[in-house]
């Protein structure tokens, strides 16, 4: 089996192992519900690139797409309010990489909408 590097796959990787890192923290500070939205919405980013991988047609794949850039959606609603709350722990790096791993999806999808019309 050959393994191809794909950078979206791999930075979503590694933004799902910040995010439960920090959701770990957030559940030492007692932050239970927010620890549970953002780990589910922070790692399914994740899932449903690694999903898009294998879409069987290119409809099927921004399909896939459009939902893991939900789920960062999500995310950043969570992170922006552990930011903005005073008793809240925050991470300026995982906003920082959620930021940049949503603008490499947004430009995937805008690309993949174009060379769908080709």
């Amino acid at each position: 089996m050959v393994v191809k590097n794909n950078p979206v796959v791999d930075k979503s990787i590694g933004f799902a192992l910040m995010i439960s890192k920090f959701c770990e923290l957030l559940e030492e500070h007692k932050k239970y519900v927010v620890a549970r939205q953002l780990l589910k919405s922070g790692t399914s980013i994740g899932a449903n690139i690694h999903e898009a991988q294998n879409a069987e047609t290119r409809i099927d794949f921004i399909h896939k797409m459009k939902i893991a850039l939900k789920e960062l959606e999500e995310t950043k609603y969570w992170l922006t309010l552990c930011e903005r709350s005073e008793s809240y722990p925050f991470n300026t790096r995982l906003k920082t990489s959620v930021n940049e791993l949503g603008l490499i999806m947004y430009k995937i999808v805008s690309t993949s909408k174009k060379n769908l019309n080709k």
